[in-house]
């Protein structure tokens, strides 16, 4: 129980790797405040898995994307917990097409979605951390797509280049504070939003195609995430994890 009597409150957790994260925590030790976009069916069952696990859960249910939305996750959670020591910032929306045809619009709501919104959610964990003075954890769930430039996915690319940017800038500014600031960068995970994109035929095909035999798992992910939430990685900060089976090796092999 290594997370024990931490608090964590975890963005875009109703499901795939933000639900792998909150399950890992919670196995860990800490309470959780859940946020998705809305009260249903799915973060309600989030929660009562966490319940089971004898860990505190309150759900925050809001558009991690806007600023005052936010505001209100960040107080809600507080209220709910007492106070904050690790953030897991897992939302993204992504939209897939040639560059030469990409929607404007749709280019920046996945930055909003991706980049933007991590830096909402992380800016205001961060000044009550420092306001309680007792350091704290940021984990910026990222991508292999941070350092492969995947066709069609402009958009998601820069985002999460820019991600891991901003979270290296974050991380030297919070050192004075004892915050520990990294990134997690999945590769391709099974998720449902995965199997979504492109079906459960392609996943069946492809997946043991991939260096490691398989997709990664929302639990692959979520134990990289305790990892990194832990006393363990105390002297960890402004890195980035890979979790991707050797993904981004793959090239490499040929």
């Amino acid at each position: 129980m290594k997370l024990q009597g931490k608090k964590a409150v975890i963005t875009g957790g109703a499901s795939g790797i933000g639900q792998g994260c909150a399950m890992a925590l919670a196995a860990a030790g800490a309470d959780v405040a859940l946020n998705d976009r809305s009260d249903g069916p799915g973060l309600q069952a989030v929660l009562a898995d966490i319940r089971r696990l004898g860990r505190q859960a309150v759900g925050v249910p809001g558009d991690a994307f806007d600023r005052a939305e936010c505001e209100r996750i960040v107080a809600a959670a507080v209220e709910g917990l007492g106070q904050i020591d690790i953030l897991v910032s897992s939302p993204a929306y992504t939209a897939r097409a040639p560059f030469l045809d990409f929607d404007p619009q749709k280019f920046e709501a996945v930055l909003r979605g991706t980049l933007v919104a991590g830096f909402h959610i992380s800016q205001l964990v961060a000044r009550h951390m420092v306001d309680r003075g007792a350091g704290g954890k940021i984990v910026f769930i990222s991508s292999v797509q941070a350092r492969i430039p995947y066709t069609r996915s402009v958009a998601y690319n820069a985002a999460k280049a820019g991600l891991n940017n901003m979270a290296y800038t974050i991380a030297n500014e919070l050192l004075p504070h004892r915050i520990n600031v990294n990134c997690i960068e999945p590769g391709w995970i099974d998720t449902p939003g995965e199997r979504a994109a492109f079906g459960d035929e392609a996943i069946a095909r492809d997946g043991p195609q991939l260096p490691w035999g398989r997709l990664g798992t929302a639990a692959d992910v979520g134990n990289a995430a305790a990892f990194l939430a832990s006393e363990e990685a105390a002297y960890v900060t402004g890195t980035t994890l890979v979790v991707d089976g050797g993904l981004w090796l793959k090239a490499a092999r040929a």
